[in-house]
């Protein structure tokens, strides 16, 4: 029996519609990056209009608008890749949604910068480079636009690949190579280079290490105990003053230290005072929400949410105060050389500088952002609120520990090796369970390779890639930057 005329004519209908839907819905997918691409470029234009505004009408004012350019291209990379590792573990842990975190992460970061950030930053980053050996304006300039184009540049590569990597970092390479360009290997300081090499390895594994002990600590005094809500109710308020403690010394050492002299003692009263108020009154809150609880694992992780979501908010706002600054050095530097005629090793940041980085920053993480939050959040391997937990507090504790000892790290490596050490320590703590449970079972039977490959809690391929990018960063940056500068000099800058 055949379907009637009209039938046939209507399913055929529906099928073409349905294709065409198909269809749009792919356009509309694949069209998104280049949405992405055009607001970036509006942002970058409207950098360069503002200096143009600003300094067109004086000597050297192409230079500041090119530099400016540039400058807003590195704010949007800074909001693409480094944010990720402040918010990626609140948004694995499902504590934070996506929109949540970029809505607080922009906010944070625009108020750090604004509100802390730096009112002074070096021209020479970090010192690597002796202002003597860039005595020439006009060489002094292309080095620092050179620089932020090509640190620019290798986060965007990093963001690309989906690799989270040291902004700071990139600066520091983009100096060094336009500083070896413009006057030779001996313009270096290789002493603080290799301050700054050590750290890739210094921040991770010092962040790694408290994150796991952390989580050591939770397991065994929370989680692997019989009455557990009991035992979080003693615990939970002592780690959220801790935190508490930590994040306000933190805040201290690289928010306020910019606004009032403080050093590390008196910061370390501030976080004391804080940690003890803010976990006595926590005390009532956690008595309160854990009021009816299972004595399960998940209703543990409920009482971590709201701390883990404050500290992600406390290390955009930190990120903000410390980070912003060295990223719109450069730029900084050549409006100042542009207004003094000179080089100096320290120079003020105009506000709409400052602006540039902290509106960028929150562009690009809008924009580009979710790629690396997402790959921070849950593809290293898998994050609970207590664990995101235990990744937050490394960061703090870890840079409060390396600013005491001296130590040159980076916050974006200290957070990525948290988020190491709390897989790697899960896998090495599954396995040893596995194998009491395995010996007391079927004594002398061996584990086969293929399921010690299942077993592993930690994805080796963005272990890998995350590591190489780690290490070729400031090379990279150097080469791209050397490269920038001789086509900047051959075009006339």
């Amino acid at each position: 029996m055949t379907e009637p005329r009209d039938q046939t004519e209507w399913k055929t209908l529906d099928q073409d519609l349905r294709r065409l839907s198909r269809l749009e819905a792919a356009t509309m997918h694949g069209s998104r990056p280049l949405v992405g691409v055009g607001v970036s470029l509006v942002f970058v234009s409207f950098a360069a209009l503002v200096a143009a505004i600003l300094t067109g009408s004086e000597p050297q004012g192409l230079a500041v608008v090119v530099a400016a350019a540039f400058g807003a291209y590195m704010a949007l990379n800074i909001g693409a890749n480094d944010v990720a590792n402040n918010m990626g573990p609140a948004v694995g842990a499902r504590a934070l949604s996506m929109l949540g975190a970029i809505l607080i992460a922009a906010i944070c970061e625009s108020a750090g910068a604004l509100l802390a950030g730096g009112d002074v930053v070096s021209t020479i980053s970090k010192g690597i480079i002796d202002p003597a050996g860039l005595s020439d304006l006009r060489a002094f300039v292309r080095a620092m636009m050179a620089a932020l184009l090509a640190a620019s540049i290798w986060v965007n590569i990093a963001t690309w690949v989906g690799a989270p990597v040291s902004t700071t970092h990139a600066v520091v390479g983009g100096v060094m190579g336009a500083g070896i360009a413009a006057a030779g290997l001996g313009t270096v300081n290789w002493p603080t280079m290799g301050a700054i090499a050590a750290s890739w390895v210094i921040s991770p594994l010092l962040g790694g290490i408290f994150a796991a002990a952390m989580l050591a600590f939770i397991k065994w005094r929370v989680i692997y105990v019989a009455d557990k809500v009991a035992a979080a109710r003693t615990w939970v308020p002592v780690l959220i003053g801790l935190m508490a403690g930590a994040f306000a010394t933190y805040l201290a050492l690289k928010g306020l230290a910019k606004v009032i002299d403080i050093d590390m003692r008196h910061a370390l009263l501030i976080g004391g005072a804080a940690g003890v108020v803010l976990g006595v009154l926590s005390v009532p809150l956690i008595r309160r929400q854990s009021e009816g609880m299972d004595n399960r694992n998940r209703s543990l992780k409920t009482l971590f949410r709201l701390p883990l979501v404050i500290s992600a908010g406390l290390l955009s706002f930190a990120h903000g105060a410390n980070d912003v600054a060295n990223a719109v050095g450069p730029l900084a530097a050549v409006v100042a050389v542009q207004q003094s005629a000179q080089v100096t090793g320290e120079v003020a940041i105009p506000l709409w500088v400052m602006l540039i980085g902290a509106v960028g920053i929150s562009v690009g993480l809008v924009l580009f952002g979710p790629k690396l939050i997402n790959m921070v959040g849950n593809q290293i391997t898998k994050l609970n609120p207590m664990r995101a937990y235990c990744v937050a507090l490394s960061a703090a504790v870890t840079v409060i520990a390396a600013s005491w000892l001296g130590l040159p790290v980076s916050s974006t490596h200290i957070a990525v090796g948290g988020v190491f050490g709390v897989g790697f320590f899960r896998e090495w703590y599954t396995n040893r369970r596995a194998r009491r449970l395995n010996r007391t079972r079927n004594a002398g039977r061996q584990i086969a390779p293929q399921e010690r490959t299942r077993r592993r809690l930690v994805r080796r391929s963005h272990f890998m890639t995350i590591v190489a990018a780690w290490v070729i960063t400031v090379p990279a940056a150097a080469l791209l930057s050397a490269g920038c500068f001789w086509v900047l000099r051959l075009v006339g800058f």
